[in-house]
């Protein structure tokens, strides 16, 4: 349903800037963008909050969909860091408007714990020390043990802790920018859909289904929904739905299987989790790339959660949700200037909220403040995604992968209990030997 102070626009409208979309990247663009002066409008073919920005986990730390090793390769080692920081400053952004006197009753929380699925205890020390060193990013090495004594189970090995990450109710968040925009004068219209866009001359045209507008400036901020007006950008992104679910409450079960606070993610990008409400566990599912009601996903996800955490035994799912997220090739979001005058802010699947408050703060500021670092993300241009074929490529690549994650995992806690096994083997060899007097000679 569409809120009352956002009506459809049905009457001709001109503004300085049109933002195409109203979720967390859109409002953040057209919150920025007035704090500079501009007038803006905000067109949503729905309403805020419908889709991927509104069903989030709400985890926010640096970084981006696109490893950093890889991130290194494409880019090298000067414009990664530059990119990184600016991954960092939108955090910030976030966390300034998390504050309770901005944004309040968002339950914020603090800490994100990253676990791998096999034991990488040397490529740990060596992600640390780049992460330190050449990122200036706070973090900590966990072993092994300190891993398995918050998440209680063989599954996790070796963690990387972001003490600065934190969380928060995403949703809420979202709400409270629309809430901020409407406050520095945007006008946000919902149930209105963008038919074709003319972004011909230095006043673009705009038409909707009941109105036309005029801007200087168009940001297509929209994800895989944006179709005809943007089909070019609509095709670059792989349509990836993921679905989520939060338990009953656990009461005294639930620390027995989990007492870190902060979210956790595994390497491989299965599972995602933390602990709400003090003692409910939110859960993502893996993904697929086609739409389904959520609470068909509600026994999938309860099931994951015995796998991964026996001792809570049968978990009952209260609470699900889910939309789509658009998910590039390239692995990194699209953020800059199309045309003259015609700007994108897209492809946040995997990306996180810091990377959606970054974008909206670096076209706000190329737009209204010559600040031309836009410019960084020139070497991920829009990439076709394969269209329907794309989506089935997409769907076995990902479930290849999962398997393949699944079978690594296996591997390394087999190999585990194996080592486990012989260290016992050999301690009660030693102790038959020396019952026996026995044992192997030094040689003379």
């Amino acid at each position: 349903m569409a809120d009352e102070d956002r009506a459809r626009l049905t009457f001709p409208l001109d503004a300085d800037v049109c933002v195409v979309g109203a979720g967390l990247a859109g409002l953040t663009i057209a919150l920025e963008a007035a704090r500079l002066g501009a007038s803006v409008v905000v067109l949503e073919a729905r309403y805020v909050g419908w889709s991927a920005s509104g069903h989030q986990m709400g985890t926010v730390m640096p970084g981006f969909g696109l490893p950093l090793a890889d991130l290194i390769t494409r880019v090298g080692l000067e414009d990664a860091r530059e990119l990184w920081t600016l991954s960092k400053q939108g955090a910030d952004y976030v966390r300034t408007h998390a504050a309770e006197d901005v944004i309040p009753g968002l339950g914020i929380s603090d800490g994100a714990l990253e676990v791998s699925n096999v034991d990488v205890g040397e490529k740990l020390i060596a992600r640390l020390q780049m992460l330190g060193e050449d990122f200036d990013t706070d973090v900590q090495g966990w072993q092994i043990d300190r891993v398995r004594d918050t998440l209680k189970t063989q599954r996790y090995f070796h963690g990387v802790y972001y003490p600065k990450a934190f969380q928060i109710d995403g949703r809420k968040y979202l709400m409270g920018l629309a809430t901020l925009a409407k406050q520095a004068g945007v006008r946000i219209f919902e149930d209105t859909p963008v038919i074709s866009i003319d972004a011909g001359g230095i006043r673009k045209r705009i038409v909707t289904p009941s109105a036309r507008l005029r801007a200087s400036h168009v940001v297509l901020a929209g994800n895989v929904h944006l179709g005809a007006p943007a089909q070019r950008l609509s095709d670059t992104l792989l349509p990836v739905w993921r679905y989520a679910g939060i338990t009953e409450p656990l009461g005294e079960r639930l620390a027995e299987a989990v007492t870190f606070q902060g979210s956790v993610t595994d390497t491989d990008g299965i599972d995602h989790f933390r602990i709400v409400e003090g003692d409910r566990l939110m859960w993502s599912s893996p993904e697929t790339t086609w739409a389904a009601k959520p609470e068909r996903f509600a026994g999938a996800i309860a099931r994951r959660m015995r796998q991964v955490f026996p001792q809570l035994g049968k978990v009952a799912i209260t609470e699900t949700f889910g939309g789509p997220m658009g998910q590039t090739v390239h692995g990194m979001p699209q953020i800059g200037q199309m045309r003259q005058g015609l700007w994108v802010a897209s492809g946040f699947g995997h990306q996180g909220l810091n990377t959606s408050a970054m974008a909206g703060q670096l076209i706000a500021r190329a737009m209204y403040a010559r600040d031309d670092r836009t410019r960084l993300f020139a070497p991920f241009e829009l990439v076709w995604a394969g269209g329907r074929i794309g989506r089935v490529v997409g769907h076995a690549v990902g479930l290849w992968q999962r398997q393949t994650s699944a079978l690594d995992g296996t591997l390394a806690r087999y190999r585990e209990r194996a080592l486990a096994r012989e260290l016992v083997r050999e301690a009660r060899l030693a102790a038959a030997n020396a019952r026996a007097g026995t044992g192997p000679r030094l040689s003379d």
